[in-house]
């Protein structure tokens, strides 16, 4: 069920990824036709919900039988029915990668009410990596929402005591900012975008201040991962930007499904609060 489950949400997820970052651009050109009175965007995106999606290259509607999670795009050999341009290896991984995850969290967590909040907090990562690594953007309408449900849930102690949430929110977004601060300052270079100090605090409320730690380091490890495969791989110089959300998501998603991760749980036994 966890599976089946996981591969129709990796689809909407898709959609998410796809739909989002279009949506907020027209918005704000929406807002600077407004203010500025600069000229107003000439199509309005689909919706998240609402509209049927199509190929990005020759505009046809995508039929049902053409959208089934992973089975559709192996049938289609990976490409358009119309025109015959290749799908986004993205669209199936995506798909594949959150029905894992999903039947994972099932088997460690069990089926109770932690075990879903882990499961939604997990596709939430998922969404966030997806939109950050094609835009370089980690957006408010997902963070925020996120944030205040990871401190909600604590209130309750699903994860965390509810102060312990609350100090992670805090020391998350206020010790990331400390750290890029410091490195615009000596190197005079942006090394991390508001998008990640705000996703840090929104960790921190979910899983508390000690699990912070844990999760910058292993997320330091899949950023320099990704790094050196990028260069082995394809070539890309150290000089081209590389989005840390997916790393951060990466991490918190090891630290919570793996409760017995020596790091975390030695924070969490050694320093309570």
């Amino acid at each position: 069920m966890a599976t089946g489950l996981g591969l129709l949400v990796g689809s909407f997820l898709n959609v998410v990824a796809a739909r989002l970052p279009e949506r907020l651009a027209y918005d704000f050109q929406v807002q600077c036709h407004d203010m500025l009175n600069l000229p107003l965007p000439q199509e309005r995106p689909p919706g998240i919900l609402w509209g049927r999606s199509r190929c990005p290259v020759c505009q046809q509607i995508i039929a049902w039988y053409d959208n089934i999670p992973l089975l559709s795009y192996l049938l289609l050999q990976g490409r358009c029915r119309h025109c015959g341009v290749r799908i986004p290896l993205r669209y199936p991984f995506v798909e594949a990668l959150t029905a894992g995850l999903s039947l994972l969290a099932a088997i460690r967590l069990g089926t109770g009410w932690h075990a879903v909040a882990a499961i939604v907090l997990i596709w939430l990562l998922i969404v966030l990596a997806v939109i950050d690594r094609r835009h370089q953007l980690l957006p408010d309408a997902l963070i925020f929402p996120g944030l205040w449900a990871g401190l909600l849930l604590n209130t309750k102690e699903l994860f965390v005591p509810c102060h312990t949430a609350i100090l992670g929110a805090a020391a998350g977004y206020l010790c990331l900012r400390a750290v890029a601060e410091l490195f615009h300052l000596v190197t005079g270079k942006v090394g991390m975008g508001h998008g990640d100090f705000k996703l840090m605090a929104l960790i921190g409320a979910w899983l508390g201040w000690q699990a912070l730690l844990p999760v910058v380091l292993l997320a330091c490890l899949f950023g320099l991962g990704a790094a050196a495969c990028r260069a082995l791989l394809f070539g890309i110089g150290r000089q081209a930007p590389l989005p840390f959300g997916p790393a951060l998501a990466a991490g918190t998603i090891c630290c919570l499904l793996t409760p017995s991760c020596a790091l975390w749980f030695y924070w969490a036994d050694a320093l309570p609060l």
